[in-house]
């Protein structure tokens, strides 16, 4: 308990020191997210906020002797689509891009998964889809950060592991930076690491948290765990096609406007 409890503090303190670093560097580099169109906000406001909880993480899965188990595997899936966000941050890349590198990091976690073929197709939609769809739903000041901390909060309660102490710490320290009032977004790569880091972890413990159960409760493990913003998107997704739109309108004119 202490050592999670300083694990906390210790990336509570690294976010909410380094985020205003991240905000005169997103400016100094021009990564900004200009107001207009159907945007809310009305001020230029730097988007690298990601680049906090990105680093944080690194630091925790190298630098610590025993992170925990599949937790540096993790981190080079994680480096991956942050990476990849953080590039479409600076020059909007194809969305198709975008989703196929969260299937091919979605693939690499299911792989590990000791489950049967059909768990792991559904691993695969999941790790992806709650990736992606954390992208979708970032488009009010903190949900996504809200959302992922308490996720982590759960995970502390359920498992006790110490990664997610991390993982609540790295959160809530961007928060006030993020709202009511932002002062930097997480961008594409800072909130698809969100939804990454989120449901990739779990993925690692659902085994041993539903060891002899079922497919159903399985699929009813994932739905709470990250369900919420995948199901948000598939239903915006299911409208746009039903109206003869692309799936990905909004995302696409939101860029033409940037």
């Amino acid at each position: 308990m202490l050592e999670r409890t300083a694990l906390f503090l210790v990336f509570l303190v690294w976010s909410l020191v380094v985020t205003p670093l991240s905000i005169y560097l997103s400016r100094q580099y021009r990564i900004i997210d200009e107001p207009g169109g159907r945007k809310k906000h009305s001020m230029a406001t730097p988007r690298g906020a990601g680049v906090v909880i990105w680093v944080g993480y690194l630091l925790y899965a190298v630098l610590f002797p025993d992170p925990g188990d599949g937790v540096r595997i993790i981190a080079t899936g994680a480096t991956a689509v942050f990476l990849f966000g953080y590039m479409d941050d600076m020059h909007p890349l194809p969305a198709l891009w975008k989703l196929a590198v969260h299937l091919t990091v979605a693939l690499v976690i299911a792989w590990a998964v000791p489950a049967s073929p059909v768990v792991k197709a559904a691993v695969v939609l999941w790790v992806a889809g709650t990736t992606s769809a954390y992208n979708l739903v970032d488009g009010i000041n903190g949900l996504s950060l809200t959302i992922f901390s308490l996720t982590a909060l759960m995970g502390l309660i359920l498992t006790g592991e110490q990664w997610w102490a991390v993982a609540l710490g790295l959160s809530l320290g961007v928060l006030p930076w993020n709202y009511p009032f932002a002062k930097t977004f997480l961008g594409d790569g800072g909130s698809t690491l969100l939804g990454f880091l989120c449901v990739s972890q779990f993925t690692r413990e659902l085994p041993f948290l539903l060891e002899g159960e079922g497919i159903m409760v399985w699929l009813a493990a994932m739905l709470l765990i990250g369900g919420v913003p995948v199901i948000d998107t598939l239903f915006s997704f299911a409208r746009r096609v039903i109206k003869g739109s692309s799936p990905f309108r909004r995302l696409l004119r939101d860029r033409h406007q940037t």
